[in-house]
């Protein structure tokens, strides 16, 4: 029964999907120098191919590994840049982005999945693309078979040789507790206004979030801009402060990419403070508004956010590498790099 409501799930928001389609294009958003719309056209023709195709079964198993993707491609590009730097794991000399408390709860099986992505791709069109643009590819996908708005995206992305510090790595991250203003100021500082910053917002509509990043609102004193049944069953789920349990971001339609989080909004059942003072705060309720009444206006919105986002601080022609495997720079392990060439195929953030 559950396999069969997960098919169901799965089809339902491939079908939704259909109902808007923003094709980006070089008129649409400017490209940073060094990134295009068809980069990949000669060196690995069918790339866009290989993503999709696999994520599909991926997603058609388990669409609840959808929010995972998303999750770890803003973790990567709000810190450092869109370098895949959050793939890396840490070594010896100190830990690394993944070891930061915002960075614990990322899904394992997001990391699996980028890893599966690169083995394929390079098996098919050698060591051509970089993780970064796999994490693009895949977050884009996931978004599309969640029942998102598909759409194109620029590619040309290199690897970052480092990872942020454990400093950085907060510093970057504004937190589930945070206010409106925090968000905008935080988001402001990387050239984001406040349509962009309620837009990107709306990437909770879909997964999951640990109860320790929300019961705060719950214990001891109840906030007030709880709607009461809403923090009545958020108590049910976590009776007390530290429950180590985990609710849906959108509890309407938890796994379907759609405005219904504002709706959330507005009925006072946004999970995080960060949610619901977006609609408390006076410059952006209104875009809350706007978005809860036009799922096509979020759609178009968050489509030229995304495409912002994942050109932040990229690294582009000889700047950085193409990674022989996502989670070790190539210059860590020669004898690996050599292998793989060879081969064959607590939620402490707002994001």
């Amino acid at each position: 029964m559950a396999a069969s409501f997960t098919s169901l799930v799965f089809i339902f928001s491939l079908l939704a999907s259909q109902l808007f389609v923003y094709q980006a294009t070089a008129e649409d958003a400017p490209l940073v120098n060094g990134l295009s719309w068809n980069f990949h056209k000669s060196t690995c023709p069918k790339l866009e191919s290989i993503v999709r195709n696999q994520l599909k079964k991926v997603y058609k198993k388990d669409i609840g590994q959808a929010a995972g993707i998303l999750r770890l491609h803003f973790h990567d590009c709000f810190v450092q840049g869109c370098d895949a730097s959050v793939l890396l794991e840490g070594s010896a000399s100190g830990p690394s982005e993944q070891d930061t408390p915002p960075n614990l709860t990322l899904r394992p099986e997001a990391f699996k999945i980028i890893e599966d992505l690169r083995q394929r791709i390079h098996k098919i069109c050698g060591r051509t693309v970089s993780c970064a643009d796999i994490t693009t590819l895949a977050t884009r996908d996931a978004i599309f078979f969640s029942g998102g708005p598909d759409y194109a995206v620029p590619l040309g992305r290199r690897d970052g040789l480092n990872f942020a510090t454990r400093n950085e790595t907060l510093a970057n991250l504004p937190g589930p507790s945070s206010t409106a203003d925090a968000l905008l100021r935080s988001l402001g500082n990387k050239t984001f206004d406040a349509t962009e910053v309620v837009a990107l917002s709306g990437a909770h509509t879909i997964g999951r979030s640990h109860c320790n990043s929300f019961t705060r609102r719950l214990y001891p004193n109840q906030d007030p801009t709880l709607e009461q049944n809403f923090a009545n069953n958020l108590k049910a789920i976590c009776p007390e402060l530290n429950t180590n349990t985990t609710t849906f971001l959108d509890f309407r339609t938890p796994n379907t990419f759609d405005n219904k989080y504002y709706i959330d909004l507005i009925n006072r059942q946004g999970l995080f403070t960060s949610d619901q003072d977006l609609f408390t705060d006076s410059r952006t309720s209104g875009i809350v508004r706007s978005f809860a009444e036009n799922q096509s206006l979020f759609f178009e919105k968050f489509v030229q956010s995304m495409i912002k986002m994942s050109q932040l601080k990229v690294l582009t022609g000889n700047q950085g590498e193409i990674r022989a495997k996502c989670s070790v720079r190539n210059t860590d392990n020669a004898s690996f790099f050599k292998s793989v060439v060879e081969e064959v195929v607590e939620d402490v953030s707002v994001f």
